[in-house]
């Protein structure tokens, strides 16, 4: 099926004038209009900036599935706060894993420019970097165990929720995974 672009110009192409000149300019005319007007009306907006620091300011909760190879599957759940200091956003978050006790931990966050970051997290040894593009936040770290941990953040259309994929991997192996919905609770 054509785009009703491309549907316009080849009635466009294919018109032939009759006689009257200013009818089939006319006609021709009124095509192109109706096209750009069908376009228009069936293009979806664009999704949401990802605008990781505001996103996390107040409170978040975090409900998901953590799998560990040859170690079977857990729920967990994050209970987060985020509070902006200053150029700089600390979230802190209870990380509940099914069948073990709660756990704190910390990140703290800043963009270096548009759409990067670095920052800190209790969990990781040496920075995290991030970067967003559109609805995606890309984060990066080395876990304090010495996993190389990814994670990908999309943001919901309506900015109130993103869908989080984490994957930690040794020696470019994935040996964990986590899939995970986070709500704004504020």
């Amino acid at each position: 099926m054509l785009h009703p672009l491309e549907q316009a110009a080849a009635m466009v192409h294919h018109m032939r004038p009759a006689g009257d000149m200013v009818r089939c300019s006319t006609m021709r005319s009124a095509l192109i209009v109706l096209a750009l007007f069908a376009t228009a009306a069936s293009a979806t907006p664009p999704p949401p900036e990802f605008e990781a620091i505001r996103f996390f300011e107040g409170g978040t909760r975090g409900d998901g599935l953590f799998k560990v190879i040859l170690r079977g599957s857990h729920r967990v759940t994050v209970q987060g706060r985020g509070r902006i200091e200053g150029d700089t956003l600390i979230l802190d978050q209870i990380v509940t894993r099914e069948g073990t006790a709660p756990k704190s931990r910390q990140w703290r966050i800043r963009a270096t420019a548009p759409g990067r970051y670095t920052g800190t997290l209790t969990d990781a040894k040496g920075p995290i970097t991030g970067e967003t593009t559109g609805d995606r936040l890309h984060l990066r770290y080395t876990s304090t165990g010495g996993f190389a941990v990814e994670q990908w953040l999309t943001l919901s259309p309506d900015g109130r929720s993103a869908q989080n994929r984490l994957t930690a991997k040794r020696f470019g192996v994935t040996v964990a995974s986590l899939d995970e919905t986070i709500v704004k609770t504020d």
